[in-house]
């Protein structure tokens, strides 16, 4: 494919299943940078090679600030603005993960695995009581992470249905009006807003009480970074986690062989973990972009300096440069060098949790539940088409 006369409009896959868009195997092997049209501002390249999506993520020359406030191309309508930790470059992210991976800790994540546990022993406890079929959406895979999500932020699960409402105002694509959106994002950061205050009065040894406890030479976080971080860590480590459970129950249900050998031996999990995170595109498109700084050379050609980028991390996770057999599903694979949580200093800050929280879960599944199996043809199963984030709407099981 000739990048220097084709254009595709992007995104091309049409969220509807888990497999990944065939075309991004053919731009690995013949387009490994391609231009693309985005749906707003313009034209941008699309990076598909793992070691060149590495070097993208990586490299202080590519900007995720540089697209703040500005008509760069993008997948929403809406310009972004907001500052985070998620959209900073070095050295202010560099300060802001400071800080914030002392609230973070393996101590503290782990502190979490008893309380997560108990969690999901309930809610299976009432999938039980209540009897098959169930979705496992809404009683399982929505509830545990939210339920999780309010023990760290020590907040209500009462709120459980604001946070489902705003979140998923705020990943929509096209759905809702622009003004509807913008309208759950502020009733969001006032809620945050309130929670901060609330921990600056009285301190506590949650999440959020650590975070605005944190200090590094005497700096510490702005009221401005903290409710920003509190609606990037309740948006990425809640949202995402709810979807990831549905696929990667669906895609175990779906593969009899691996569910068979991984119920014989739960020793398996944490290879089998990695491999779904490995095969499953957590997003439905290649998120947002970078702007290079500088022109920079990579397998494909030269990004110029201000040009827009975008990596997409499931086609880098499917390059058979260095995944032997990449299509295939395997629990034992290794080694398993997936980007499923990023790369450099970008790297997925709530990693250890959500991972944690995975490994609860389709643990407890498997422990509780041996029989779990669709109570619907795979086909039947409805996926979300409309939202940034890919996974079933509903899935009902049966056992």
């Amino acid at each position: 494919m000739d990048t220097d006369q084709t254009v595709l409009d992007y995104p091309f896959e049409h969220p509807g299943s888990l497999d990944l868009h065939p075309l991004y195997a053919e731009l690995r092997e013949n387009a490994p940078l391609a231009r693309v049209r985005m749906p707003y501002g313009g034209e941008a390249w699309l990076v598909t090679r793992y070691e060149d999506i590495k070097r993208v993520l990586a490299d202080h020359r590519f900007s995720r600030g540089a697209t703040l406030g500005k008509d760069h191309p993008r997948v929403l309508q809406a310009i972004p603005t907001a500052r985070s930790i998620v959209t900073a470059d070095p050295p202010e992210h560099t300060r802001l993960r400071s800080l914030v991976s002392k609230a973070f800790t393996a101590e503290r994540v782990e502190r979490l695995r008893g309380r997560t546990q108990e969690i999901a022993t309930r809610l299976i406890d009432g999938m039980i009581e209540l009897g098959p079929p169930v979705d496992l959406v809404q009683a399982f895979s929505m509830p545990l992470p939210v339920t999780v999500f309010s023990a760290l932020l020590g907040v209500s699960v009462d709120d459980r249905d604001r946070f489902n409402y705003w979140v998923d105002a705020i990943r929509t694509i096209g759905a809702l009006p622009p003004d509807e959106v913008q309208r759950a994002r502020l009733e969001l950061d006032r809620y945050l807003a309130g929670l901060v205050a609330q921990r600056r009065r009285q301190p506590s040894d949650d999440i959020l009480g650590a975070l605005v406890a944190a200090r590094d030479d005497q700096d510490r976080l702005s009221e401005d970074e903290l409710i920003t971080f509190g609606v990037t860590l309740l948006i990425a480590g809640s949202d995402t986690t709810v979807n990831q459970i549905g696929n990667f129950v669906y895609t175990l249900l779906t593969r009899p062989d691996s569910l068979s050998r991984l119920r014989e031996d739960r020793s398996l999990l944490p290879g089998a973990l990695d491999e779904l995170l490995r095969m499953t595109p957590m997003g439905t498109t290649a998120g947002v972009a970078r702007i290079a700084r500088e022109d920079v050379e990579l397998s494909g050609g030269v990004v110029r300096a201000g040009e827009a980028v975008f990596v997409r991390i499931a086609s880098g996770n499917r390059d058979r440069a260095v995944f032997e057999n990449p299509d295939e599903f395997d629990i034992t694979r290794s080694p398993n060098p997936h980007i499923a949580f990023g790369y450099g200093v970008h790297y997925c800050t709530g990693a250890q949790l959500a991972r944690m929280e995975l490994e609860v879960a389709i643990g407890s599944l498997l422990e509780r539940l041996p029989d779990l199996r669709l109570a619907v043809p795979p086909e039947d199963v409805t996926w979300k088409y409309d939202r940034l984030l890919q996974g079933p709407w509903s899935l009902p099981v049966t056992w």
